[in-house]
């Protein structure tokens, strides 16, 4: 029996591939392939990576794979089913039973980010394009597997051509960073091109955590206190101090986005906000207004605006709570159209319910919220493109 209820069509706004060190190398350019490090892996517990052949021969293992099923949410990282073996992820679909997942990558994001501020922009792209097609291609054993591309901001032509190219590989979504490019606003009219073949493509642009630089000053974990570990055991990954940082790159970006008019102009784009979580959200919704009435008679941009800030987010904006959260909350102070269900497989920090603590802050949301969040959002964030995989989009 499937973790997801038969019964239900719930579809998954997060979930990952837990790459290799060199999962991307193979995938790269010649003139670059060589330049490109592995992966340095900091958000796991300490000495796991040292057992990912470990992992791959317990995936081989007929009794390991007996167990399969009964820890499909238990297991996490290299040792959960599907999670880099790109051959066994379809059996990891059937048991969780969602319709179909988003799938990003989980150590590349922060690589990604910090080659695009560098000054090599051939190594920047190179290594997006390498992203692109090894995400492409795990996904490819699957058509419920959407895959997540990389479009690098840092120079507007190469961007739109970078944003064309990843579609027409198959991407079904476009990541970007949610910290600020080096030269220029993430809002910059030059990256229109960007946003127009997003939109014609009906395909949604998305951030994740992870790209939005450094969050946090390290100096506030000098406290003269213990050390404090992360959800793994170690101290690379997110703790509560840098977990309150998460939501100021995306907030000040979405607000830039919107004020100067890339919403307006492209308003069937879908935006989403992924692994960020939700709570930010109905603050920032009555901020943005705030800030446009305050501003409106002294900048030209806010008066060619033709809704309301908050109304471009409830038609265009969707995000994903964290399981901690109180997704009924959010979906009634926000809108009832804006957040989506995810279960970030297979990571720790998804944990081993995520549907039942959805399900229980749900608990008094009416059943149109409910569908809304566990289908329907999703399906209208990612366009036609359920439609042309043949994927389930209602039940």
């Amino acid at each position: 029996m499937p973790y997801v209820p038969s019964d239900r069509l719930v579809h998954d706004a997060d979930a990952h591939v837990v790459e290799t060190p060199d999962f991307f190398i193979p995938y790269a350019d010649a003139d670059i392939r060589d330049r490109i490090p592995p992966l340095y892996v900091t958000s796991v517990a300490p000495g796991e990576a040292d057992l990912i052949e470990h992992f791959r021969d317990r995936h081989a293992d007929p009794e390991f794979r007996e167990r399969d099923e009964a820890e499909i949410m238990t297991r996490k990282n290299w040792k959960a089913t599907g999670s880099f073996i790109a051959e066994d992820r379809p059996k990891a679909l059937d048991l969780i039973g969602v319709a179909s997942q988003l799938v990003f990558n989980t150590f590349a994001n922060g690589t990604l980010e910090r080659a695009e501020r560098a000054d090599d922009m051939d190594y920047a792209y190179g290594l997006a394009r390498a992203h692109n097609r090894a995400m492409v291609d795990f996904c490819s054993v699957d058509k419920r597997l959407l895959p997540v591309a990389y479009v690098p901001l840092a120079e507007f032509g190469r961007a739109g051509a970078m944003a064309t190219e990843a579609i027409e590989q198959g991407a079904a979504a476009l990541m970007i960073a949610s910290s600020c490019p080096t030269d220029h606003s993430p809002s910059h009219v030059k990256l229109d091109p960007v946003w127009a073949a997003a939109q014609d493509a009906g395909v949604p642009i998305v951030f994740h955590v992870g790209g939005g630089g450094t969050l946090l000053n390290p100096k506030y974990f000098e406290n003269g206190l213990p050390p404090v570990p992360d959800f793994h055991g170690g101290d690379g990954n997110f703790r509560s101090v840098s977990y309150m940082a998460i939501q100021y790159p995306v907030m000040q970006t979405l607000a830039t986005l919107i004020i100067d008019g890339a919403l307006e102009r492209y308003p069937t784009l879908q935006w989403g906000v992924i692994e960020q979580g939700g709570s930010w959200l109905p603050g920032l919704m009555r901020s943005i207004d705030s800030s446009a009435t305050a501003f409106y008679k002294n900048e030209e941009r806010l008066q060619k605006l033709s809704l309301k800030p908050s109304e471009y987010m409830k038609r265009q904006v969707k995000v994903t709570p964290y399981p901690h959260e109180d997704a009924g909350w959010i979906a009634a102070q926000g809108d009832p159209g804006m957040c989506m269900f995810s279960s970030d497989y297979p990571h720790v920090e998804g944990g081993r319910n995520p549907l039942g603590r959805f399900d229980a802050s749900l608990e008094t949301a009416s059943d149109e919220v409910k569908q809304r969040f566990y289908c329907d959002n999703f399906v209208e964030m990612m366009g036609p493109t359920l439609k042309r995989l043949g994927v389930p989009a209602a039940a």
